[in-house]
């Protein structure tokens, strides 16, 4: 056997075990990797069924004692241990879907501006001033609501709203009301100046994610800017835009503080939207640190179990509607 053969035949084992021993740790570090991603995971999920359970738990005494009527019952008696869910539920849809329809149509207006439509002199300052929006507190947007926005509602928009909306056929009756400049109208443009920073972030986002080799082919082809949006930027995009909007609405239905300064807090059942109402998050928020009875407390977690259900449904509704989006897309 020669020097060269004896070398190799030394140094080939030397190199596989090293190979080996790399493998096996590589192997190793991908082990510990997947468990603590799913160690992570799982942690989501047991904080939601911590939550879930929790308020379910705590709200027991007043399912167990007023039972579906508690779903049902516009009632909310304190002194006589009465309490309904249906007037805050109410409120808290009506505001926050008040609000998506407002805010949905500006911020596509904004996204496509920024996106398609502005000077690149401009697009800073007001993607900026965007952005500020969203930093704003919640507070400070219901101490606007109230000093400002409320008075201007009632001395300016509220009239012109009762003698001309009001005086439809058929949706006539939800626009009329006394003009007291606090309301679930007031609250659900309160909330949607508040969602909009975030509904335009999404899509302002994603319509920058278009290729832009696509855009230019359907302006080459002849289209306009309206074409080329509706025609190659949302069908491209329909998929997040639709997950975006349901983001703001997840925002606007657990939203507190803007909306407690604005809604009213009234415990009332009624069709008009100039009137005043109450949401879950307001209810708890206001008479929480209040309930003396353990019938009381019970009921406003309760009302904490049914926002956390009401939303869960919400963004359940939001997932499936972009699961069938994404298989069409497919197709």
């Amino acid at each position: 056997m020669t020097e060269n053969t004896q070398y190799m035949s030394a140094v080939i084992p030397d190199a596989a075990s090293e190979s080996d021993k790399r493998a096996a740790r590589d192997h190793r570090h991908d082990a510990w990797f997947r468990r603590t991603m799913l160690g992570a995971a799982l942690l989501v999920l047991l904080l939601l069924a911590s939550i879930a359970g929790s308020t379910l738990w705590g709200g027991a005494l007043a399912f167990k004692t007023f039972g579906f009527e508690f779903l049902t019952s516009t009632e909310w008696d304190v002194v006589n241990g009465k309490f309904g869910a249906l007037v805050p539920i109410y409120g808290t849809l009506v505001t926050s879907f008040l609000a998506l329809l407002i805010a949905v149509p500006v911020s596509f207006g904004i996204a496509i501006f920024l996106t398609e439509v502005a000077p690149p002199w401009l697009r800073m300052p007001i993607a900026s001033a965007v952005e500020l929006l969203a930093g704003i507190p919640s507070i400070i947007y219901g101490m606007w609501g109230l000093f400002v926005f409320g008075p201007f509602m009632a001395e300016n928009m509220a009239p012109w709203i009762n003698d001309n909306l009001g005086a439809l056929p058929l949706i006539g009756p939800i626009f009329q009301g006394p003009p007291l400049g606090i309301g679930m109208l007031t609250a659900g443009i309160v909330l949607a100046i508040m969602i909009i920073p975030f509904i335009t972030s999404v899509m302002t986002e994603v319509f920058r994610s278009v290729p832009i080799a696509l855009k230019e082919s359907a302006y080459a082809l002849g289209g306009t800017t309206w074409e080329v949006v509706w025609d190659i930027v949302l069908p491209y995009t329909r998929s997040a835009v639709v997950g975006g909007v349901f983001l703001g609405l997840g925002r606007a239905l657990g939203e507190t503080m803007a909306v407690t300064f604005v809604l009213g807090n009234a415990h009332q059942f009624s069709a008009s939207l100039m009137m005043p109402s109450s949401s879950i998050a307001s209810v708890i928020a206001n008479e929480f640190s209040e309930a003396y009875t353990d019938l009381h407390r019970s009921a406003l977690i309760a009302l904490g179990f049914l926002l956390f259900v009401v939303t869960f449904i919400v963004l359940a509704i939001a997932r499936l509607m972009l699961s069938r989006l994404s298989r069409k897309e497919g197709l």
